[in-house]
């Protein structure tokens, strides 16, 4: 026995070593390219591709019913993915969900998770799914010769190798994974955005990263919320392709309280409420009093803080809690992806989009091609047909005579085995006129479509202007509008004010030099302000620190300032036009402030005016935008507060004539010339020998002040029954004694 040899040929043998390195090494690139990264052209994982492949097979598009998840799961694992179908299930969740997913791609019904809790899903055999509309940018062209396709795991079926994606999926809806030795995190983005981004890149491809952060702002995350780095580090992280940022919930203060209306993505509003609740167990928030969830399904998110009393500052209980709870939190990005070349790579935000526009150039290339190919196949088709049609008696007579008439027709004329076979195929009932005529119509459009795809395909620059045109085209269809503010809240960059002040009660007054400032609280005379030698008081308005000053030049423009930006009125303000950039010769007329509901007159001293909402009027544009459109040599008159529907207009005229009509005879518009609010003849109006001076809105048993210079009338409301008529009309001369030249009018409250 000893000196018997085994035989061990067929077996290879090697060190444990080498065998154990290789067999790890092969695992880890199998789950660094098949499991935990995105690849860059569709931005999908081999598990969500297969799933989407799969619904698509199953006809469960947008447009057609949903199917039971469990089906869906079924046909993945069974045809193309062999491994556990929970995982799946879960992959496939994760594309519905739309506090997870920017642009969910599985459209689900039952219970898909929530943000409170995003694996409380229910089982697969309880919900159904199917594609949504914005799959179509995944799936669309895959018919077209678009993807390279390979066996799936037995070698019965095919599978595509990447979805031909018309749009940069991997940014806009992001993914997260952890392969061996590396990882992955893709914050998801705005679409509209990147879509620009993409489109300046084909145009420039010389283009910078800030140039294009000009589009795209940062990331777009799907609960909303608030991105608080400084720019600089946005700019930081799509340079390098690593990094991190800070995203904040959003609040607002109501009645005294605080209601945050969004939390950071992939934060439980649950845990939120445990983590301060600990906190108040644990007397580390004596300011607040009580915490309470109203959210419901007409306020998805509503978390109210109240405060013990009104004296404490708000501003430093939210800044506590963002330090201190999940209301703040760090996100890591690490653009890790597998790119064209197959190799996982960081790459930079131009980086990406370069590479991705290189594969959408290559894959809309390969689509045309496909199409050329299919009209050049069906062109040499109707080529055939059409000498059939010129010879129709001699190939009946070879089909009838020849046992075997294909050689016969090939020869006779001059066609070939594919023309041949398709004229053998021909029905009978076909043969006829007509079909001639449809062939030659054919012929002409195919033609036409055959030069046209040769001119895209010969040149790139044609071809990129398609690819940009059909990336514009899926974001006029597919995108919206941004859901995460982004505010620099660090000290060393351009802090957002509104958090750090108080909403307190603001007096703004405009001079008639056009200069601003504002004073605290409402109980004070804005003449009895010092101006400037030659400047003087013009109009005030009554608000809040953290409402908008809206102001109206004479050409009838509005333009919007923070009320708490504006400078204090123990000094004597600033001028307009150094933040604002008015029209030549425009001098501002009048401010507003109140609710966005509030109602406003606004009128041309031509005697045209109309109703309007205060949140019509907001802008941010330093150049303001057109509201009133004021006539030529007319002037826009300083506007005047609404305060109910049955208060009363009054108008004065230069001619001192005064008329007084319901406010509700006046139309509400978000813009225009408005409508007649008194008769001013035309060749006074055209000649400026007739105007009107002034106007107010009076409140039913308000008083009204009518000024000339320092001197001062009054009228109550008994009084201003004698200048009552309709709209567009003349009016009644003021008393005898009375100023006919009046320079304003000021609408009191009753007492």
């Amino acid at each position: 026995m000893q000196d018997q040899e085994l035989n061990f040929e067929g077996i290879e043998r090697q060190p444990l070593r080498a065998f154990t390195e290789k067999a790890y090494l092969d695992y880890s690139m199998y789950v660094i390219l098949d499991r935990a990264l995105p690849s860059i052209g569709d931005g999908l994982k081999p598990v969500q591709r297969r799933i989407i492949y799969a619904m698509s097979e199953l006809g469960l598009s947008a447009a057609s019913k949903h199917k039971k998840s469990a089906r869906t799961v079924g046909d993945v694992i069974g045809k193309f993915h062999p491994h556990g179908d929970s995982a799946c299930y879960e992959a496939m969740v994760l594309m519905a969900q739309p506090f997870a997913y920017r642009y969910p791609i599985v459209d689900g019904q039952g219970n898909w998770g929530s943000q409170d809790d995003p694996k409380s899903f229910a089982a697969m055999r309880y919900t159904e799914a199917k594609l949504t509309a914005y799959a179509d940018v995944l799936l669309g062209e895959l018919a077209h010769g678009t993807a390279d396709w390979t066996a799936n795991f037995d070698g019965t079926l095919e599978e595509p190798v990447m979805l031909p994606a018309r749009l940069p999926n991997l940014l806009l809806n992001g993914t997260s994974g952890i392969a061996v030795g590396m990882a992955t995190d893709i914050p998801p983005h705005n679409l509209r955005e990147v879509a620009a981004a993409c489109i300046q890149l084909l145009e420039d491809p010389e283009a910078s990263t800030a140039a294009l952060m000009k589009h795209i702002k940062g990331p777009d995350l799907p609960t909303g919320a608030e991105i608080i780095s400084p720019r600089a580090d946005l700019r930081a992280i799509y340079e390098s392709g690593t990094g991190s940022f800070r995203a904040r919930a959003t609040y607002r203060i109501e009645d005294g309280n605080v209601v945050i209306t969004a939390f950071p993505y992939q934060v439980s509003p649950t845990r939120v409420q445990e983590q301060i609740a600990e906190q108040m167990r644990n007397k580390k928030l004596p300011m607040v009093e009580d915490l309470r969830d109203e959210s419901d399904h007409e306020h998805p998110v509503r978390l109210v803080i109240v405060p013990r009393s009104n004296r404490v500052d708000l501003t430093e209980v939210m800044n506590h809690l963002f330090a201190t709870t999940d209301l703040e939190r760090n996100y890591r990005v690490n653009l890790n992806i597998i790119g064209l070349d197959g190799r996982p790579r960081v790459l930079g935000l131009k980086t990406i989009l370069s590479e991705w526009l290189t594969f959408r150039v290559a894959t809309v290339r390969r689509r045309l091609e496909h199409r050329l190919e299919k009209v050049s196949r069906r062109l040499h088709i109707l080529e055939g047909l059409l000498a059939v049609y010129l010879n129709l008696d001699e190939v009946i007579r070879i089909i009838r005579r020849e046992d075997e008439p294909k050689p016969v027709l090939m020869k006779r004329l001059k066609l070939s085995d594919e023309q041949a076979e398709e004229i053998l195929n021909t029905r009978l009932r076909h043969l006829a006129k007509l079909e001639e005529m449809k062939i030659r119509d054919e012929q002409k459009t195919l033609a036409a479509e055959r030069s046209e795809l040769e001119a895209l395909l010969a040149s790139a620059t044609r071809l990129k202007r398609q690819v940009a045109a059909e990336i514009r085209a899926d974001a006029d269809k597919h995108g919206d509008e941004r859901r995460t503010r982004i505010i620099e809240r660090e000290a060393a960059q351009a802090i957002d004010e509104t958090t750090l002040i108080p909403n307190e009660p603001v007096t703004v007054v405009l001079s008639s030099g056009g200069w601003v400032r504002s004073a605290k609280g409402h109980e004070f005379d804005p003449r009895s302000l010092s101006y400037k030698t030659g400047d003087a008081f013009q109009a005030m308005a009554r608000g809040r620190s953290l409402q908008q000053a809206v102001f109206l030049d004479s050409t009838g423009r509005t333009y919007c300032l923070p009320a708490h930006s504006l400078p204090s009125a123990r000094g004597q303000g600033e001028p307009l036009s150094g933040r604002l950039n008015p029209p030549d010769g425009a001098k501002f007329s009048g401010v507003m402030m109140g609710e966005p509901q509030d109602l406003w007159l606004l009128a041309s001293d031509a005697g045209y005016g109309f109703v309007v909402r205060l949140k019509d009027l907001i802008t941010d544009r330093r150049a303001g935008k057109t509201v009133l459109n004021v006539p030529p040599n007319a002037l826009a008159l300083p506007p005047a507060a609404v305060p109910s529907a049955d208060s009363l207009v009054v108008v004065v005229s230069t001619e001192g004539k005064m008329l007084a009509f319901p406010v509700s005879e006046v139309p509400e518009m978000p813009r225009g010339k408005g409508n007649k609010l008194y008769d001013i003849a035309g060749k006074k109006a055209a000649a400026r020998e007739e105007f009107l001076a002034a106007l107010a809105v009076v409140a039913p048993h308000g008083t009204l002040e009518i000024w000339s210079g320092e001197n001062k009338r009054t009228l109550s409301w008994a009084d201003l029954k004698a200048y009552r008529g309709e709209r567009a009309h003349r009016g009644m001369v003021l008393p005898r004694g009375w100023p006919r030249s009046v320079d304003r009018l000021e609408a009191l409250p009753p007492p």
